[in-house]
């Protein structure tokens, strides 16, 4: 393993609640009490970037990700929902895709904004079985 790889945290951790894990990728809940509907989609190799995988493989992820904003907006109920892939501090290929309501602490914001309320806490968190089992059927 080389030192790029030995020192990701998303090669040496499962970067949240692991609710579904695939050839290719691994859907994880992010527990963040402001977020209650953050997924994070996360490349089974040490990639940096979505051109990094071969254009089959970028396919599969692009649906991967719709998958998971359909479960958002289908089964958990969100008003919005934000896609981001940065990997400027994690340089591991991985997309968070953000279940947003209009009442969340940072709303219009981005999550990583400034705050426009206190936290209000009112939206469920819906159970993680609930979302794996969404989330496969949902799938390619």
């Amino acid at each position: 393993m080389d030192s790029t790889r030995e020192s990701c945290v998303l090669c040496s951790e499962v970067g949240g609640v692991l609710l579904v894990q695939r050839a290719g990728y691994r859907i994880v809940r992010v527990e963040d009490p402001d977020c209650p509907a953050y997924l994070r989609v996360i490349a089974e190799d040490h990639l940096r970037e979505m051109t990094d995988l071969r254009e089959p493989e970028q396919v599969m992820l692009w649906r991967v990700i719709a998958a998971c904003e359909r479960v958002l907006r289908e089964v958990v109920g969100v008003d919005k929902v934000n896609l981001a892939s940065f990997g400027n501090m994690t340089p591991h290929l991985h997309f968070h895709v953000i279940g947003r309501y209009e009442d969340d602490r940072f709303f219009p914001n981005s999550v990583w904004g400034l705050p426009q309320r206190e936290s209000v806490g009112t939206h469920a968190l819906v159970e993680d079985q609930v979302l794996t089992a969404a989330l496969e059927l949902r799938l390619p």
